[in-house]
């Protein structure tokens, strides 16, 4: 038992630790493959080179949402493996494309600790790193989750709660180099609105929905090398079900989002999200959005709109939280990112 390992538990993280996550990932094609199998995933920049390289782009990268995958999986052993709840994100920023070939590490960074009145789990805020193998940051975000103490007797940690901002600023967004929109194809992008087609306020309805398998959600898991207990072992979790990975929720709802917003390509910023209720094996997921802002940008036909994704699994959209301010039942995903559109 001595070579196992237990993962961390909460009193085992301090304020400015830095954690390098094992195991190197060498990304390829058949991660695209796999992750269009996975989810409708049609945006065009990400499902032929032609398209990418008339934007500019010398090929296709892979799926922004998979290359944050990879990332996330990579730090789940070291943050999250005791994890009750994985509670929100913030600050997130997709840095350098991530291309076919690129082998991607990752690192976490604690950054803020605070235990919860009952003594037996606390919250423990990180920053989280991917590197491909130059060194170079392709994305970075905050998360913060709850991790079960190993022994409620240990005297807790100092509070320490990071200062995060509530949305990103649109100059902190990073636009791919070459990235140009002028000769942007709509016909083959599949939907004629562009950046001034889309109004601050608008709602948008999805109208599709995909019923979530249990063989399904627990591939894709394995895929992004995620072990975390309660998605794959009944015995994690009291009623013996299997939770659905939250990352999953995130890539079927923007796969499902591209029926309203096809143009929107390219996520660059994660302004904010939680993962309102569980999501379990036959629950059918829709979506809806809403534009939140937007942003023009520096490179040539490129704008970025703000908008906030809703996973649900009930048919009425556009219902978010109750009188009493908290999310709805049927509310799976509350998501607030940043996409490049044509303007």
């Amino acid at each position: 038992m001595g070579k196992t390992n237990p993962g961390r538990f909460f009193e085992d993280y301090s304020i400015g630790q830095v954690i390098r996550h094992a195991v190197p990932r060498t990304v390829g094609q058949g991660e695209r493959a796999l992750y269009h199998a996975l989810y409708p995933a049609r945006h065009a920049l990400y499902s032929a080179d032609t398209f990418a390289q008339a934007c500019g782009l010398p090929a296709s990268p892979i799926d922004d949402l998979a290359a944050f995958h990879v990332v996330f999986g990579k730090t789940v052993p070291d943050i999250s493996l005791n994890a009750v709840a994985n509670l929100g994100y913030a600050e997130g920023r997709w840095l350098k494309p991530v291309w076919p070939g690129d082998t991607l590490t990752a690192s976490s960074e604690v950054i803020g600790l605070k235990q919860n009145s009952n003594g037996k789990t606390g919250v423990v805020w990180v920053r989280s790193r991917g590197e491909n193998q130059h060194g170079e940051t392709v994305i970075e975000y905050v998360r913060w989750v709850m991790v079960r103490k190993r022994d409620p007797n240990t005297p807790p940690p100092e509070t320490v709660v990071p200062d995060l901002a509530d949305a990103l600023a649109p100059e902190r967004l990073v636009v791919p180099d070459g990235l140009d929109f002028t000769r942007y194809d709509f016909d083959l992008a599949g939907d004629p609105y562009r950046w001034g087609d889309y109004a601050v306020g608008e709602t948008i309805d999805h109208v599709d929905g995909v019923t979530v398998e249990e063989a399904e959600h627990m591939l894709a898991t394995r895929l992004w090398q995620n072990t975390a207990k309660v998605h794959f072992d009944t015995s994690a979790r009291p009623d013996g079900s299997r939770l659905i990975y939250g990352g999953h929720v995130i890539s079927m709802a923007r796969a499902l989002s591209f029926n309203g917003l096809a143009n929107a390509q390219m996520i660059v910023g994660l302004n904010g999200g939680a993962h309102a209720n569980p999501c379990l094996a036959g629950d059918t997921i829709r979506a809806w959005s809403e534009v939140l802002d937007k942003a023009e940008t520096a490179a040539p036909g490129v704008g970025a709109l703000r908008l906030r994704l809703v996973a649900m699994r009930g048919t009425k959209p556009f219902a978010l939280r109750g009188e009493d301010g908290k999310y709805l039942p049927d509310v799976l995903l509350d998501l607030d990112y940043w996409a490049l559109i044509p303007v």
